[in-house]
Formats: C-alpha cells, sequence, structure tokens
C-alpha cells in the first residue's frame, strides 16, 4: 500500500487536498461526490435529455407540455435510422435497417417514467398512450413475422420448493 506520505518532496497539490479531504466528515465527502447511477438511471437520463434535444429541434420548438403520443411516434420513427435491426428474410436486400421492438419497447419504460419523474402528470403522459401501445405491437409483429418467429409471450416458471432440502431462504 503506498501512502501520500511515500510520495517524498514536490508531491502535487492534488496529495494535499486528498488528505483535506479525508480529514472532512462523510456528509461533506457525499456532497461533493454525487451517488453513482445504476446502469437503468444513467440510460434513463440520456433517453430523456435525447428526447428533450429532439423536441427542441422541431420547427418550431415543442414545449414538453404541448408534447403529445404523435411527437413521441415522430421520435420512434426518427430513431429507426440509426437502428440495426433489418426488417426482411436475410441475404442480399436493400431494406432499411429500424430500431428493434425490444430496444423501443424498453426506452419507451424508460421515458415513461423519466417523464413522471420531471414533474408530468400520469393522466398526461405521452408514453403511457394506446397509440404507442399500437406502435410498439405492430413493430413487434412485423419484426417477428419478418424473422418467421411469430410472437409467444414468455410463460412464467412456477417455483417449486423441495420441502426436503434445507435452505437458508425460509418462507
Amino acid at each position: 500500500m503506498s501512502s501520500s506520505n511515500d510520495q517524498g518532496e514536490g508531491s502535487s497539490s492534488r496529495t494535499a487536498s486528498a488528505s483535506a479531504d479525508h480529514h472532512q466528515n462523510p456528509q461533506q465527502q457525499q456532497q461533493q461526490q454525487p451517488a453513482q447511477l445504476s446502469r437503468y438511471e444513467s440510460q434513463k437520463r440520456r433517453d430523456w435529455n435525447t428526447f428533450g434535444q429532439y423536441l427542441r429541434n422541431q420547427r418550431p420548438p415543442v414545449a414538453l407540455s404541448q408534447c403529445s403520443y404523435n411527437h413521441v411516434l415522430d421520435f420512434l420513427r426518427y430513431l429507426d435510422q440509426f437502428g440495426k435491426t433489418k426488417v426482411e428474410p436475410a441475404g442480399p436486400c436493400t431494406c432499411p435497417l429500424r430500431q428493434a421492438w425490444g430496444s423501443l419497447d424498453a426506452l419507451i419504460g424508460r421515458l415513461r417514467a423519466a417523464y413522471e419523474e420531471n414533474g408530468g402528470q400520469p393522466e398526461t403522459n405521452p408514453f403511457a398512450s394506446g397509440a404507442i401501445r399500437v406502435y410498439l405491437r405492430e413493430v413487434r409483429d412485423s419484426q417477428a413475422k419478418a424473422r418467421g418467429i411469430p410472437y409467444k409471450k414468455k410463460k412464467k416458471k412456477k417455483s417449486t420448493i423441495n420441502e426436503g432440502t434445507s435452505s437458508s431462504f425460509q418462507m
């Protein structure tokens, strides 16, 4: 282990500030270093900022309070240009690339949560609109059909507990 005392003369001011930080109380240190966001929270923040930028780039710019499900649908279609999923059978085709249904579904979930966390009312949440659900269902079905794979909802597995085995988890 190396400590700041091992560096000798000419040590940087960073060492001095590091030792000063060591003597601060934990509350001061917490204020200086924001908590690390989870992957989900980071994605949600990035998606929310991207959507906000999209609205600001509209001509004329659209205020969040004026945002409707039509703006959300336009945003999802706009994202297709960055997609990597071909929606036609494999082979030499010029089919456009699209966003994968799973990516769009997760994106809408994060934006729906971010909308309400940023002061939007659940009743007016454009990401919770029935039109968005219909759009996502159409994307899912067209992508599944293009691959020849019908979409089937996953069934939840029933958990079974062997009563004869010992476990540290008790119910």
